[in-house]
């Protein structure tokens, strides 16, 4: 099982985080928030919304109470790595 041991809100939308695996680099953002019309997620569009940031338990979570999933950020920041 994955989990996000450290996460930093980055400009721009993007994040970098590191895992419990060791993993660490950085994940874009911007299209998911773009795209996903959940308020909860469009207010992450506000810059200063996006920066508030923690890890809580295993996962980054945002004051506003959305947070993703560690398996998903885990597999977002392979794919970014790659391409």
């Amino acid at each position: 099982m994955i989990w996000v041991t450290e996460a930093k809100a980055l400009p721009d939308f993007r994040l970098w985080v590191r895992f419990s695996d060791g993993m660490a680099g950085e994940i874009d953002l911007k299209d998911f928030i773009a795209a996903d019309s959940r308020p909860i997620v469009a207010a992450l569009r506000n810059p200063r919304t996006f920066s508030v940031l923690r890890v809580d338990m295993d996962a980054a979570v945002w004051d506003n109470g959305f947070d993703l999933a560690p398996e998903f950020l885990h597999a977002q920041a392979k794919a970014q790595a790659t391409a």
